[in-house]
């Protein structure tokens, strides 16, 4: 593939695609680069992360008081306050991409993580068109040059989350085992899978260990999902299903409150009956008759 032809898509990734929320983090992206000619930088610090990749050529790059080689598929890290070159005699085709975590709208965990890959032990690491990063970051600058349209724009921030956790990902040996932080992309797509389950699902008993397992993965990994993109712990959402599909009934049919207790996921009615009328401010009977002959599903309101 010429990637050279999509160089021109960091424009585009420059002026649309510079903040980043995803799993917990905030990101601002600094600046996209892409440069088929890239000789010689003076040695400078940046406050920032910044990630090249060398597509073609070879050079050389000083971290520090370290020297590595660069050569076509290399990937290497800039971390901040570290003093850093480029050279190149020949010039390397160059993608970077820089960026920093905001630290007041992140999570503690990303906060780390980011500490951590401040001090990660190996920044250079040879690759191939295989390695997840480098098929992200081809397919962000291939997309970016596309016919700009809303759903292209959200399309490639999400494609851009992706390739910047990918990177932290490939750089910090803190994703490991349990205690890893799993990428966003597949945890955004196990969430949604797992959402429309207890969706459809809603009169079983759907213990988390059991949910967990149907979807092979563990039960401290689904609660950090619920917590970190749905703001609530696994329980909580569920029981607010539960509620919501209780009211939808109580409205739109003429089901007795305990089948409704029953269809809803509630084992015992008069537990049910207890936590609708905690959740809604009315007993169920009360609110069937509120709400019977209204159009409207936004029921707290009343």
């Amino acid at each position: 593939m010429a990637l050279r032809n999509f160089v021109s898509g960091k424009i585009f990734l420059n002026e649309y695609v510079h903040r980043l929320e995803q799993n917990g983090a905030v990101f601002n992206i600094h600046y996209w680069g892409g440069m088929p000619n890239h000789y010689n930088t003076l040695r400078h610090k940046h406050s920032f992360f910044e990630v090249c990749y060398v597509v073609e050529g070879e050079g050389t790059y000083i971290d520090g008081n370290d020297v590595y080689p660069l050569q076509e598929q290399t990937i290497f890290l800039s971390r901040p306050g570290v003093s850093h070159q480029i050279k190149s005699e020949r010039g390397l085709f160059l993608l970077y991409v820089a960026f920093q975590l905001v630290e007041p709208e992140s999570s503690d965990e990303w906060i780390t993580i980011l500490e951590n890959a401040k001090q990660c032990p190996k920044i250079i690491f040879e690759v191939n068109e295989d390695t997840v990063p480098v098929l992200l970051w081809k397919s962000l600058l291939i997309q970016a040059t596309k016919p700009k349209h809303d759903l292209l724009k959200e399309a490639l921030t999400n494609l851009a989350g992706n390739l910047i956790f990918s990177i932290i990902h490939f750089f910090v040996p803190i994703f490991k085992k349990e205690e890893s932080v799993h990428l966003p992309a597949p945890s955004s797509q196990i969430l949604k899978q797992v959402i429309i389950y207890i969706r459809d699902n809603l009169s079983d008993s759907l213990k988390m260990n059991d949910i967990a397992e149907h979807f092979h993965i563990s039960r401290r990994h689904l609660s950090r999902l619920f917590v970190s993109e749905m703001g609530v712990s696994y329980s909580d959402f569920v029981q607010n299903e539960r509620i919501e599909r209780a009211a939808i009934l109580l409205k739109s049919t003429s089901l007795s409150i305990s089948e409704i207790a029953e269809e809803s996921g509630f084992s015992e009615v008069h537990y049910f009956t207890r936590v609708f009328t905690s959740k809604m401010r009315n007993p169920p009977g009360r609110f069937r008759s509120l709400y019977s002959n209204l159009k409207t599903k936004d029921f707290t309101e009343y």
